[in-house]
């Protein structure tokens, strides 16, 4: 650019706009002729920009706002990308084999014959991990397209290119927080090496997939905007897809109308696919619950612009973990409508694999996989799902999660809780009977048993065997004074 451009200054980007470089054109997704994408170039400094209004590092970080709204632009089709066996597995005990090519199987099934579990990512350093890979090949299923995460050095690229796998992932820090406290380069060394990289793998046929690290706390218009549009130009000149991975490495992100970048998820997605012109088929939003918004910000960045959000199963990760792949199921049907053709049951099968087989403690109240996230204690929410279970449960738990409502018995329960074990239990056990009353006498006597054990002391809730006991001595005990 020659320097009579007309500048306009902005010290709230820290970047310059070049007002004759902008475009007026005609947009095909708005239907309405624009003022199109302004040209950003990068912003070499000699000293990193970390934010130190928003980022002090002694206090809780800060989100400001700059009252700037930009439009929700859903792309049409979304989905969901998993890295449990990547991102995930760092946080946990190396998966077995057979744990991975388990789990493997039940994604697949859980994204249905839309595949709306789209890729699955694999680490491919040791021999372990390439069994788990192959096996997987092995099965033939179109999706999850099994990706992998490779570190920058050509002899990662020739084993990817080795294993026939189409796209891998590239790590290209882009906050100054990596680029020159942890490497030690500067914005425009970075730039050059990240491009230099991306080539070779293209040179290799493969499509990259460059993750975007620690995003929320980048110079978004004097870094990310120009590294992102000059992966693009290299997208065109070779002809294969370069995706984006924007990771919210610490969890930064917020949803809120009008926050300011670089904390603004919906105007990171805004950004990328306007003024860097990255389609939203490319675009991926990797986020992390530090903050516990990782549900939220997943979904704002399908709103907002990205096809894809990136999850692991349960949630699993480093540190608070990553946003869970079940949530997204969720709001996926939430915000479509339906599950086209997911099967959200495998969900409770997932579950109860982690548990079981891996050992995994999950959290009682987790959401749709926790031991109590659709039990009751309370007398008078077991009332409410013994007279309508819509009362007191958030949808269909029995024909979505194949997991019935169930009410947990301790001191507070009631006649009324009793009652609703009762009934569920008989059912379980094929029993054909008219509901029981929490009036009748079987749950009178069977709730004098149950204060009697608090009474006495008892702080824990009766298990379920503990229960099938009393039920079955007051049964006995009724039909002997018959």
């Amino acid at each position: 650019m020659q320097n009579n451009d007309n500048i306009i200054n902005d010290p709230a980007l820290n970047t310059e706009i070049r007002e004759h470089d902008t475009k007026i054109e005609y947009s095909h997704q708005t239907h309405l002729i624009e003022q199109s994408a302004y040209r950003y170039s990068l912003q070499e400094r000699a000293t990193p920009n970390l934010y130190r209004r928003l980022y002090d590092y002694q206090s809780v970080p800060k989100v400001s706002f700059n009252h700037r709204f930009v439009p929700v632009q859903m792309p049409e089709n979304i989905w969901i990308t998993d890295t449990t066996f990547r991102d995930g597995q760092q946080a946990m005990k190396p998966f077995t084999t057979q744990q991975i090519v388990d789990l493997y199987k039940m994604m697949h099934r859980l994204g249905g014959p839309k595949g709306l579990i789209r890729q699955s990512e694999f680490f491919v350093y040791s021999e372990k991990d390439r069994e788990a890979l192959a096996e997987c090949q092995a099965l033939g299923y179109e999706f999850p397209e099994i990706t992998t995460w490779i570190r920058a050095a050509t002899k990662d690229f020739e084993l990817v290119k080795s294993l026939g796998i189409r796209e891998t992932g590239v790590l290209v820090s882009c906050s100054d927080y990596h680029i020159y406290n942890k490497m030690g380069l500067t914005r425009r060394s970075a730039m050059d090496k990240y491009l230099g990289v991306i080539k070779e793998v293209l040179d290799m046929g493969i499509s990259p997939r460059c993750h975007f690290e620690d995003i929320t706390r980048a110079d978004f218009y004097g870094f990310v905007v120009p590294f992102a549009e000059a992966l693009q130009h290299l997208s065109e000149e070779y002809g294969i897809p370069v995706k984006i991975r924007a990771c919210d490495t610490m969890g930064y992100g917020v949803s809120y109308p009008g926050a300011a970048l670089p904390r603004s998820v919906q105007g990171i997605m805004y950004g990328l696919t306007h003024y860097a012109g990255v389609p939203s088929e490319m675009l991926e939003w990797h986020g992390h619950n530090d903050f516990y918004k990782v549900v939220t910000n997943s979904a704002t960045a399908w709103l907002y612009g990205a096809s894809s959000v990136n999850c692991s199963l349960l949630g699993i990760g480093e540190r608070c973990g990553n946003c869970p792949l079940e949530a997204m199921v969720m709001e996926y049907a939430s915000l479509r409508g339906t599950t086209d053709g997911m099967d959200t049951t495998v969900i409770t099968e997932i579950g109860e694999y982690f548990k079981n087989e891996m050992g995994y403690d999950i959290p009682p109240r987790t959401p749709f996989v926790g031991r109590d996230f659709n039990i009751t204690k309370a007398g008078i929410h077991a009332d409410g799902l013994l007279k309508d279970e819509e009362i007191y449960n958030i949808f269909n738990t029995e024909k979505i999660l194949n997991r019935p409502p169930q009410v947990a018995i301790d001191a507070h329960s009631g006649a009324a809780g009793i009652a609703h074990w009762v009934n569920r239990k008989l059912a379980s056990q094929g029993i054909v009977t008219d509901k029981i009353d929490k009036r009748s006498p079987l749950i009178t006597l069977m709730k004098e048993f149950v204060d009697y054990e608090y009474e006495a002391g008892r702080v824990t809730t009766l298990s379920d065997d503990e229960l099938t006991l009393i039920m079955d001595t007051a049964r006995a005990t009724i039909a002997s004074e018959e």
